[in-house]
């Protein structure tokens, strides 16, 4: 089994770090909150001091981190310079493009393998180990990095050069937010019209209307029992994170003279609804905020 270093064991991380003890790797975990690596350390994992004491000796670094900037400080500041000869370096969050294309380009300068492999699945993907990565970075480090991913994840989808696991992941989410957003105005249309929620599930679900955020995440409690709107909104994925990517997706749109007015639609909502104090919400409670309540 392997040697893994893991840096980041927030709401995701820290699942996908168990995942991948229960295989029987060997992980070494670190993160800035000491409550998130005393659980990585209950579940098995060593707890390391620093990134560099995490990577030192590691055969995989894997990475969770919040945001572009986290990213290039932990690999520019510390895995580039303490990972072993040889070592994979695999990272799990979501950025911006152009920060995924910069790390990878630094690693291969130093003769190192990367992939950037976002996921997508939810809390309740990693937990269970069912997360879909979509992974950017060369044939033969995406083969390396393959086996790893198997064991937090059930489908692991190679979607070419590096970055372009990143920009999958944008495109993917920015289609979620659109799609929701679309579900819950047609469920609160419908109960307006008198239009029981259950019909109309039943009905766009067989249909033309069938969506994911229908079928598996339905913004109204009752047609899907494992939807978060069965939890008073409990987030599976959040409202802020919804609104994280939906914001990275403009920026690329930005970038490269791409017209998204419903995306651009989509990331004024979920910002409405963030700075309404909702951030924490599930994705899918902004039906609140549509329904006027």
């Amino acid at each position: 089994m392997a040697k893994i270093a893991f840096i980041g064991l927030g709401n995701m991380g820290g699942p996908m770090a168990a995942n991948l003890l229960k295989a029987q790797h060997q992980v070494a975990a670190f993160d800035l909150s000491a409550k998130a690596v005393e659980a990585a350390v209950a579940a098995g994992a060593s707890r390391a001091a620093d990134v560099a004491t995490a990577v030192k000796g590691a055969e995989v670094v894997i990475t969770m981190l919040p945001a572009g900037k986290h990213v290039r400080e932990v690999y520019e500041g510390a895995v580039l310079g303490a990972a072993a000869k040889g070592a994979l370096l695999i990272d799990c969050s979501t950025i911006d493009v152009d920060s995924a294309r910069h790390v990878a380009a630094a690693a291969a300068k130093v003769g190192l393998d990367m992939v950037d492999a976002p996921v997508s699945g939810g809390v309740g993907g990693a937990v269970a180990g069912t997360l879909t990565f979509m992974v950017g970075g060369p044939e033969t480090a995406f083969a390396r990095a393959k086996p790893i991913l198997e064991k937090m994840g059930r489908n692991i989808v190679h979607a070419g050069a590096s970055g372009n696991g990143q920009a999958a992941k944008i495109c993917n989410n920015m289609m979620l937010g659109i799609a929701m957003l679309g579900t819950c105005e047609a469920f609160t249309m419908a109960k307006r019209l008198g239009l029981d929620a259950q019909k109309l599930f039943d009905i766009a679900s067989t249909s033309s209307g069938q969506s994911w955020a229908l079928t598996s995440y339905c913004p109204v409690p009752g047609p899907v029992p494992a939807s978060p709107a069965n939890r008073d909104y409990a987030a599976g994925f959040t409202a802020a994170m919804m609104l994280k990517d939906l914001m990275l997706a403009q920026d690329a749109a930005r970038a490269v003279g791409a017209s998204t007015p419903m995306g651009a639609e989509a990331a004024q909502l979920y910002s409405l609804f963030v700075n309404a104090g909702s951030g924490a919400v599930d994705c899918s409670g902004i039906i609140k905020m549509i329904d006027g309540r």
